[in-house]
């Protein structure tokens, strides 16, 4: 089964010195359980292919299906129902809500979707090592323990996708590599697929698969 599929995909920005062209006919596919990293320089356009797949934004031409649906036929409301229904995002930023304690953070998404399971958000909180930090807000947590809840937030509602934008990347190479081993191993729990982007071939050689992205255009 075929969980994303991305096809002539691209995606140019008007800047002060003339348009400028990110993306270039991109296509790419993502199985059921399987996941796959995105490699290439900053600027590239990693993050802002994993921002279409999500439907953070629009692009110009080509196609991408999240689970057989086209995101181009979709509303605004579509596109944010589809992060909430079928894609958990993990940013570098974290994105934890800070009025939330870590309990409501994870469960957040989960319940907007009407898939919280209280056991499988528990055995999150315990394998990531968060249980006892539940009624701590994230202004309280180091940046690893917030990284830590924004997987598990990610992974709460069971979503058949992952997008994750350098996930480790405020993260020392120790702290960075079990977070990254946690992260597998539940997205793999969890039936899963996930697409990464990292600047680290050391971390993308973890996954199933890798492509690079240069010059707007994907190789293997």
């Amino acid at each position: 089964m075929t969980v994303l599929k991305i096809e002539g995909l691209s995606k140019a920005y008007s800047t002060a010195e003339g348009r400028v062209e990110v993306l270039r006919g991109v296509g790419m596919a993502l199985a059921k359980g399987e996941s796959l990293a995105l490699t290439g320089e900053s600027g590239s356009g990693k993050s802002t292919l994993l921002h279409l797949v999500a439907g953070l934004d629009t692009f110009d031409a080509g196609e991408i299906l999240v689970a057989g649906v086209a995101v181009s036929r979709l509303s605004d409301a579509g596109r944010a129902g589809l992060r909430r229904d079928r894609i958990g995002l993990v940013f570098q930023q974290f994105n934890l809500i800070p009025s939330l304690d870590v309990a409501a953070n994870l469960a957040f998404q989960a319940r907007l979707c009407g898939r919280h399971d209280p056991d499988w958000t528990r055995e999150l909180a315990e394998a990531l090592d968060i249980a006892g930090l539940l009624h701590r807000f994230p202004e309280a947590l180091s940046g690893g323990q917030q990284q830590r809840v924004a997987i598990g937030r990610a992974l709460a509602a069971r979503p058949g996708l992952i997008l994750a934008d350098e996930p480790t990347g405020n993260l020392d190479e120790a702290a960075a590599d079990r977070v990254m081993a946690l992260m597998l191993g539940l997205v793999a729990k969890a039936g899963a697929s996930l697409l990464m982007v990292t600047h680290s071939d050391r971390l993308a050689g973890r996954l199933d698969r890798r492509l690079h992205l240069a010059s707007g255009r994907v190789s293997e």
